[in-house]
Parts: C-alpha cells; sequence; structure tokens
C-alpha cells in the first residue's frame, strides 16, 4: 500500500495502515525529519494509548499499554553504537514477546530483527505532505 498524506490527515493514514495485515514487529524507514515518531504517535493514538507519547531517543525503548492493555513497545535505535549492545538490553525479548514493536532505525541492527515484519518506509515530500509505503 502506498499513501501520501498531510500532518492534519496523518490519523486516517494511520487508521488505513492499521487495517492491513500488519506484523508484530513494525520497522520504520525514513530519513531523520521523515516523521517516522509522529506517524507512530498517530498509530499509538489509534490503538487506544492514552498516555503521552515521545521519541525513546535517550532510554532507547517507552512501552505504553493500548486501549486492549497490551504492551506497545517503540524503539528508536538511533543512538545505539553496536548490535551487542541492543542484545545486552534485551531487544530480543521484546520483538519474540508476541507483543507490537514499532522501531525507528531498524539498520541499527539488521541482524537482530526478525524475519517477520512489516516495513514502513516514510518521504517527506516538498510540499510538507509525507509518502507512506507499506511492505
Amino acid at each position: 500500500m502506498e499513501i501520501t498524506f498531510s500532518l492534519e490527515e496523518i490519523d486516517q493514514a494511520a487508521q488505513k495502515t492499521l487495517a492491513l495485515n500488519l506484523k508484530n514487529i513494525i520497522l520504520l524507514h525514513g530519513s531523520m525529519g521523515a516523521g517516522k515518531t509522529t506517524f507512530i504517535k498517530s498509530l499509538a493514538r489509534q490503538l487506544g494509548v492514552t498516555d503521552m507519547t515521545s521519541s525513546p531517543t535517550f532510554s532507547i525503548v517507552n512501552e505504553y499499554a493500548t486501549s486492549d492493555d497490551k504492551p506497545l513497545y517503540h524503539f528508536d535505535l538511533y543512538r545505539l553504537n553496536s548490535e551487542e549492545e541492543a542484545y545486552d538490553m534485551g531487544i530480543d525479548e521484546y520483538f519474540y514477546s508476541g507483543n507490537l514493536c514499532l522501531i525507528e532505525w531498524p539498520e541499527k541492527t539488521p541482524n537482530l530483527i526478525p524475519l517477520d515484519h512489516t516495513s514502513l518506509t516514510l518521504k517527506a515530500l516538498p510540499d510538507g505532505r509525507r509518502h507512506l509505503t507499506v511492505k
């Protein structure tokens, strides 16, 4: 699926994305400023997360509860220096927990990402809208 949306349309784009047959591991690709964190915030809202969502840049992972009281894990792997660092923090336990994992900068841990995942790629367009590709 591909969709182009404005910031005002982000919640509808998130709803359309969640209506697809997504895996529990969702990788978000895109350059700095492409809108990965903003899109994750919208996905979380659509799943009933009421906590204030923010980028886990310094903590690496934030945990939220969805409306059906299931954990949602939001990872920002940008600051990782090695896959070993991710492994030492127990990232594999999160990935294989069966819970939803939304992962920014997954290219930092290519050998740790489960094969069974969904990839979302966000691109910022010159007019300020975003283009999303789901694979």
